[in-house]
């Protein structure tokens, strides 16, 4: 009865964790259209309509002159500015069906911007906007999940904290082992180590040693291991007192390691040995609080990583397409659907492995992603997305330039409706890798919790 009862709660975790991300979701779409749409309508662009999802209408509401609503399929959203494209001349008749086919892209991509401008003036016009301002409002989208970005890893490092060793003691070891000592436990004969002999206990907190305050668990490890042999006093809490003792580290050899964990190998080609202190004490692990000036550090890794995944793309669908339809892994560095966040996100809130404030920091963590991912996606230069009408405005701007400085007729605005067969490929491509990935995500999820 008892098992059933947990199932059953940890499936209303689950939903629950896949709402608070489509919740998330949904609120960094309409901020991300909130971004394009405040410097719209400061720049006298007219906006039809604010929408936030795909699909039928559910809720609209018109104010002014713009209808702002949801739709039912919360993966998107979008405004509509009149005159998104320039007049154009009528694509020439071809006897090809491939190009009659794009030509009336470009003609569609023509007629619905030319029908947006009905009882609109020219002025109010999108393509009518000087480069730099046209600019601005199409980064104001992937700006916004940027600042989103921003708060939310302020929140995540600031408020929970990383994740790392603390001056909290964990475990106590009982003797001294050799580095290359193969014993799971101490034997009778095995010096005591300085840490039990000093009377340091499991559950107690550092405070100083040697009359240095600790920090954080790295400056404990330092003092340790040049201090062999010399005797320290240390200050640990205990049951909310302050409790004075003294530990002399002992030498020992102990393999070296790279900051990233790596092994130093020798000359020799064996793995490299140290002489260092040692007291023989393992630290708890916990949140520890950081300052502002690791968020922007922490963003700039996680857009490293997303460009990463981004130049890569081709070879990452590879390995996930290896792994939908063959024995490959998937890699948790690798692409996922917005159905797999989406699961993961169910997973965190109903496992059993992590306390309630590692899930919180954790669906926070995913969301700041997320949205960092919508930043740096919304940037690649192909339309429709954002950086495709960035990149075709500066292409204008150079094109005018370079018209000025030679003294030549101002070629006019950039007929980005050209880009229409362009914009049609992509589409299909990002179809076509959406399918993908979401099927890998139901097939063969990406395992993030081990």
């Amino acid at each position: 009865m008892a098992s059933n009862l947990m199932s059953v709660e940890n499936v209303w975790l689950f939903v629950l964790g896949v709402v608070i991300f489509v919740v998330g979701l949904a609120l960094s779409i309409a901020l991300h259209e909130i971004g394009h749409l405040v410097p719209a309508k400061l720049f006298g662009v007219r906006v039809r309509q604010y929408m936030i999802g795909f699909g039928p209408t559910l809720f609209s509401r018109t104010k002014g002159e713009t209808e702002y609503g949801v739709k039912a399929i919360p993966l998107g959203g979008y405004i509509s500015m009149s005159g998104m494209f320039p007049p154009g001349k009528t694509p020439a008749v071809s006897n090809s069906k491939t190009r009659r086919f794009m030509g009336k892209l470009v003609q569609d991509a023509r007629e619905a911007s030319d029908e947006s401008m009905t009882n609109t003036p020219a002025n109010r016009a999108f393509f009518n906007l000087p480069v730099y301002k046209r600019i601005i409002i199409m980064l104001g989208g992937p700006f916004m999940n940027l600042v989103i970005a921003f708060v939310l890893f302020s929140v995540l490092l600031m408020g929970f904290g990383q994740v790392q060793s603390t001056n909290n003691v964990a475990s106590v070891s009982q003797c001294v082992l050799a580095a290359t000592s193969t014993q799971t436990a101490c034997a009778a004969g095995d010096p005591v180590s300085p840490g039990a002999a000093a009377g340091i206990l499991p559950g107690d907190t550092l405070v100083s040693f040697d009359g240095q305050p600790l920090t954080d668990w790295n400056a404990t490890t330092a003092i340790i291991r040049e201090s062999a042999g010399r005797a320290l006093s240390v200050v640990v809490i205990r049951d909310g007192a302050q409790v004075p003792l003294t530990i002399t580290p002992v030498a020992t050899e102990r393999l070296e390691y790279t900051a990233e964990g790596v092994p130093v190998m020798g000359a020799d080609g064996k793995q490299a040995v140290s002489t260092v202190g040692f007291v023989g004490i393992s630290p708890q692990a916990g949140f520890v609080p950081q300052p502002v000036t690791a968020v922007i550090p922490a963003m700039g890794a996680n857009i490293a990583g997303v460009v990463n995944v981004i130049a890569n793309l081709p070879e990452r669908l590879g390995g996930v397409a290896n792994a939908a339809f063959g024995s490959g892994q998937r890699d948790v560095n690798g692409p996922i659907s917005v159905v797999g966040v989406g699961r993961v996100a169910g997973e965190i809130a109903s496992t059993d492995l992590m306390p309630v404030q590692s899930k919180v920091a954790s669906l926070i963590s995913v969301l700041a992603s997320l949205n960092i991912a919508l930043f740096v996606f919304n940037l690649i230069p192909l339309l429709p997305l954002d950086g495709g009408h960035i990149a075709g405005a500066i292409w204008e701007s150079l094109r005018r330039g370079w018209a000025k400085l030679r003294k030549k007729v101002d070629p006019g605005p950039f007929d980005t409706a050209k880009l229409m067969p362009v914009t049609f490929v992509v589409f299909i491509l990002l179809m076509g890798m959406s399918a993908l990935l979401i099927y890998a995500d139901v097939v063969k999820p990406v395992n993030f919790l081990g």
